[in-house]
């Protein structure tokens, strides 16, 4: 698959045997209201960093946020709980952004949509490769994508999705927009944006670029309280829709 506006094809970078990983991992089972139960390979806690090559540092990934990309995170599940109940459309085409783990990418996948998975991590897409192995799940699409470079896309076909999902992607303040430019540029004449957000301060600004893209929207608070197995949550779901 050919895109562009930095969402790429990903190559692995093949590691000398002296330069094997060195973080730690850890194994859960999360439970998706549903789906069957998924099998994740995660990053063992935030304190893990692993970068020899510098190719995180050459992407503006900083060794406190390298982790962040390979832990659960709640909105990413509750993320993952709404497709799991989206009706799979064989003709519609979705991709994740800022997918980390892809945990919402994996739940689509294994009920059968065409999902393609995104992020800028260097690492995201082979935790993604395992994971799909963890489940007994076939191979899927996976592209580094990246908004906030100058680069300019060039003459490349750009690929359309139906539906673009995110979750926990306004954590930085976006004075130029990239991100709402990144999604329009990759959106369908007819597309759905979801953007589950736990109440983050750039939200406003955000909601404010998508208008100016020609997308109405509308949000749906998902609060739930603690749990045994899960501490509170405080964050909406925020749906962005343009029709061709």
């Amino acid at each position: 698959m050919t895109v562009a506006f930095h969402l790429t094809p990903k190559l692995s970078t093949a590691l000398p045997h002296s330069m094997l990983p060195g973080y730690l991992t850890k194994r859960e089972d999360i439970a998706v209201a549903g789906v069957a139960d998924l099998h994740i390979r995660s990053l063992l806690d935030r304190n893990q960093f692993f970068d020899p090559l510098g190719e995180a540092q050459d992407l503006g990934i900083s060794s406190a946020a390298w982790p962040l990309f390979g832990l659960l995170w709640p909105s990413s599940s509750k993320l993952a709980v709404r497709l799991a109940q989206r009706p799979v459309d064989s003709h519609e085409h979705i991709l994740e952004i800022g997918c980390g783990l892809a945990l919402a990418s994996i739940v689509a996948h294994r009920r059968g949509a065409q999902v393609t998975a995104s992020d800028c991590h260097p690492l995201a897409a082979g935790f993604l490769q395992r994971n799909l192995r963890l489940n007994d799940l076939p191979p899927m699409p996976y592209v580094h994508g990246q908004w906030g470079s100058d680069a300019a896309p060039g003459a490349q076909a750009v690929q359309r999705f139906e539906l673009i999902v995110g979750s926990d992607v306004l954590y930085e303040r976006d004075a130029r927009g990239d991100l709402a430019r990144f999604i329009a540029e990759h959106a369908a004449p007819s597309v759905e944006v979801w953007i589950v957000d736990p109440d983050r301060s750039n939200r406003s600004a955000f909601s404010q670029r998508m208008l100016a893209q020609g997308f109405r929207m509308h949000e749906e608070r998902l609060d739930s309280p603690a749990t045994p197995l899960a501490a509170a949550y405080k964050g909406r779901l925020l749906v962005y829709q343009r029709e061709a």
